[in-house]
């Protein structure tokens, strides 16, 4: 199989983010965005999803967390299109709930070649350390706007904020591997009955 790894570069006045990934990896990261409750999260997604994942970013960080986070999750999306390519061979949909202690989320993904994202999260409170949780759902739209994937999220329970977010992504760590294997009983096939992703 060929390799399926991307590096992307994305500049603006309000950010520099470059990231390199690899989706048939191990979980390695290095991570300096700058916000380390992302760093945190970002690596959930990395290890649970088995992808190779490094993302140097410096933003606007002086006036707050949001054009840094939106634009990681534009820029990790274009790489993640990129490394994917035709999507041949893979099972294009993927799964999972992940509980931790009190709470529980799902996450459902389709590499359809449509954005769309339904996210159903709310937390307890507006802050988790000084990261503003309503970030979340920016990084997330800028992911699927720009991998073109299908993303529902939704947070079936929890009280603790900071348990809420790690269900969160590490069930979307945990789709996106299920969603990128490759399916060794249509290795050849694009799982699509258009014939195209």
């Amino acid at each position: 199989m060929p390799t399926r790894s991307a590096t992307v570069a994305r500049k603006t006045l309000e950010t520099q983010i470059a990231i390199k990934l690899n989706l048939d990896g191990t979980g390695q990261t290095r991570l300096n965005t700058g916000l380390p409750f992302l760093d945190h999260m970002l690596d959930q997604v990395a290890r649970h999803g088995l992808i190779d994942l490094d993302i140097q970013a410096e933003g606007d960080l002086h006036i707050d967390g949001h054009h840094t986070v939106e634009d990681i999750g534009i820029t990790l999306g274009q790489a993640f299109a990129e490394a994917v390519g035709d999507k041949k061979g893979i099972r294009r949909y993927g799964h999972a709930y992940v509980p931790l202690d009190e709470a529980l989320s799902r996450a459902v993904i389709d590499f359809s070649g449509r954005s769309g994202l339904v996210y159903a999260v709310e937390f307890p409170r507006a802050t988790i350390g000084a990261f503003d949780t309503e970030l979340f759902s920016e990084f997330f739209q800028g992911f699927v706007n720009h991998s073109r994937v299908t993303l529902h999220l939704d947070k079936v329970r929890g009280k603790n904020a900071h348990h809420i977010a790690e269900t969160v992504f590490k069930a979307f760590g945990r789709a996106l591997r299920m969603a990128l294997e490759y399916d060794p009983r249509s290795v050849d096939s694009i799982p699509s009955t258009k014939g195209t992703l």
